[in-house]
Order: C-alpha cells, then structure tokens, then sequence
C-alpha cells in the first residue's frame, strides 16, 4: 500500500507543478527527498525491524547473519511481532518487493546481506525515505548522498590473516613432522567468485599463513557460485589432488570442509566453526560478527541518531573473531601466535598488506590506484599504498585490495 501511495502522490505533485507553470522542485544527486535521518527516536515498543537475507540456515554465510541478527534482537528485549526475517531473497526485483513489504509492513529499519542486494535496496529506500536502510557489502552509500540508505562492512582481512596464522603453524608442524618437505607446503582455497572481497580474504589468509610458513603457497580455484555443495566439494578434491594439503575456503556450504574431513585434509573454514562435522580436520574459522553493527544501527533508529553512512567493524568492536582453536588439530604454539599477531594488529605495529611482505612479479608495490569512488565527482581511483601498506576498508568500508600477489596461482576453472 505504501508504494503505491508514494508512487501516486508523487504523479499528483508533478501534475499539480505543470499546471501551475512551475517547474518540478529539483531532486537530490540521488533522487531521493532530503529526510532519511529521523527527526526523533522511536519508542522501543513501537520500533519494528526488517531483515532480508539471500539464502537461509542452510548457507554457512546467511547463517552468520541470521544468527547475529538473532543475537541483537535478544540484547536488545525486542519480541516477536517487532522483526520480520525474508530469507532466500534472490539479488532481482524480489528483493525491492521484500523491501517495500517490509516498510508497508511497518519497518523502521530494514537490513539486507548480498552485495546484489544493492541496487534494489537503494530503490526501495529512494520510496520510503522515513525508513533506514542499512546494506552489508555494497559500495555506494559512502557517494550517494541517500540519508536513510547506508553500507556496512567489517575488516575481516584481518581475520583471516589470524586464521592464516593458524595454518601455516600446522604446515610447519607437518614439515617437523616429516609429513612434508617446506617445498611441499602448498595450500588450496576454494573461491566463489574473482570479486575484491575474494582476493583481498585469500590474499591476507595467504600473507598469515606466509608470515609464520615463508615457504608457503597456495593455490586458488573459483566455483562461480557463492552456494554450491557439489562444486565446493569438488574443487576442494581437485585443490588435493593437485597437491595441496591444507584446504580454505570463501564459499557458503559446507562442500570443501566436508572434502577435507573425508580424505583427511586439515581445513580452514569461513562464517562459522565446522568442528561437529569435521573433527579430525578443522582447525579454526574466521568470521564477521554482525550483532554489534546490528544493535549499533537499530539503537541509531531508537535514539533518533543519525546511521554512518559507511561503517566498518575491526576486531575493536568485536566485529571481527576466530571460532575457538580445534585443539585436538591444531599445532602447539598456535594460540600464543595468534594472540601476539592480534595485539599487535590492534595496536596498529602489524598492517596485514604490509608491501615490504609480498611482491609482484618479483617487484615491490609502492603505489596502486583501487577502484573505491572516494567522491562525488566520480573520481574512482585513490591512492591506496602509503605508510608502507595498503590501506584495505579505509576508503570504503567493502574491500578492494585486488592485486594479485607472487606466491598465489589462479587455476582455471570449469565446474558443474
């Protein structure tokens, strides 16, 4: 009902203008009326949150969020008539339908979870700028200039150079053990597509890993699909039949850790702990914890704050975690290298992309322009190296860091 009557009275006003002689008002760079921020809070027992996500429990991605979403409306007292939850919402028009139902449903906020979500969020908070839009993974907010339509994303590089850590402490412990020589320490990885965030997480895993194993590589292999149960496991037994011998993964079923614990291969999982499944092979996972940003922006809404338009979680705000170590898998030593890696990362003496700690083509990068549109003249390319590393989730909350490094082999890939 709600779009309809935001669409009609749209038309009655520019007919009303012509008929005047007057020119429409002029709209906003983006389109959208100039509210968006709330004027005042909303009483909590009137305050109502929607949520959509792309897949369901059955995703280890969706999951992640389903359950921070979860956890939020717990610490937050809120019942069960005042959030909505839309799940396997595809990134098309269905997911501008979710939205728009959720605001004529009553929604003050509405969350969604893929970075394909994007284009059909910013439509539906161009319709109904009294209700907050708050987006995971996009790249537009921080440019568009839409007060109730904002991104969100975490520094979850970090976490997987943490969880590199881990795995290049049980390469080692396979090289002492003699299980395998230091030239035979080459990882696999399990990616779904060749976007930013792909490269950027398996680039920092890789640095992790390099930082405590130099003699690591690893190679990468893409599914083409952020879902796919056969296809992740089967890139995960072609990664081992090609020799490597710890397995990581940035896709959303449980194909590769499965993979792994069937022929025996220590993992690295992604969203969530896999140990119930595959015991005798996981050793830890790295993921976003996206309660804090959840009650952040939802208290925003109550407190009649204005959301950052780009917000991006680090391991300060609790945002960025490691499951707990598989102890029974994981070699000694491990949790006192993480622990001292993350000190140090939060005290900002360790940068994951530090440049004097990877090359390109044997040469050193000192300069690199990254696609993050920085402004609202459409200046895409800002200087992304200074102070000896690459400034990764700085500009933009959704990373960027898309260089591909010596030590990494992209395979081709044909599944399905």
């Amino acid at each position: 009902m709600k779009k309809l009557l935001a669409l009609l009275l749209a038309l009655v006003m520019v007919f009303a203008l012509a008929a005047c002689g007057e020119e429409p008002a002029p709209s906003t760079e983006s389109g959208a009326p100039e509210s968006g921020a709330p004027a005042a809070g909303v009483a909590k027992e009137d305050l109502k949150v929607g949520f959509i996500f792309l897949h369901d429990e059955n995703s280890t991605y969706d999951l992640n969020f389903i359950n921070g979403a979860k956890a939020a409306i717990e610490a937050l007292g809120l019942s069960e008539d005042q959030y909505e939850f839309r799940t396997n919402i595809p990134e098309n028009e269905e997911c501008y339908n979710a939205a728009a139902d959720l605001a004529d449903d009553g929604c003050n906020i509405i969350f969604a979870d893929s970075f394909g979500h994007e284009d059909y969020i910013i439509q539906a908070a161009q319709e109904f700028p009294d209700v907050q839009f708050c987006h995971s993974t996009g790249t537009k907010a921080h440019t568009l200039n839409l007060p109730n339509y904002h991104n969100t994303f975490a520094s979850i590089y970090e976490g997987r150079y943490l969880a590199g850590i881990v795995a290049g402490m049980k390469l080692n412990e396979m090289i002492e053990n003699g299980e395998i020589t230091a030239e035979q320490a080459k990882m696999g990885y399990v990616g779904a597509f060749t976007y930013a965030e792909v490269i950027s997480g398996y680039t920092s895993f890789y640095l992790g890993a390099k930082s405590v194993c130099p003699s690591v590589t690893m190679d990468v292999t893409f599914t083409g699909s952020w879902l796919s149960q056969d296809m992740e496991a089967e890139a995960a037994n072609n990664l081992i039949n090609g020799g490597c011998v710890l397995i990581s993964h940035h896709a959303d079923s449980m194909g590769a850790p499965t993979a792994c614990e069937n022929a025996g291969v220590p993992n690295v999982s992604y969203n969530g702990s896999t140990i119930d499944d595959c015991p005798d092979t996981y050793l830890v996972s790295s993921r976003i914890d996206w309660e804090p940003y959840y009650e952040y922006a939802i208290n925003c809404v109550l407190n009649g704050e204005t959301i950052d338009s780009d917000w991006t979680g680090t391991l300060a705000t609790g945002s960025v975690v490691l499951t707990e170590l598989n102890d029974a898998v994981v070699a000694e030593g491990t949790a006192e290298a993480v622990e001292e890696a993350r000190a140090a990362l939060e005290a900002g003496t360790l940068h994951v992309f530090d440049t004097s700690t990877f090359t390109v083509n044997g040469e050193t990068v000192d300069s690199y322009l990254a696609d993050v549109d920085t402004d609202e003249n459409n200046e895409k390319e800002t200087e992304a190296i200074s102070d000896g590393y690459f400034h990764e989730s700085e500009y933009r909350s959704a990373p960027y860091f898309d260089i591909q490094i010596d030590g990494i082999t992209l395979l081709d890939t044909n599944f399905g």
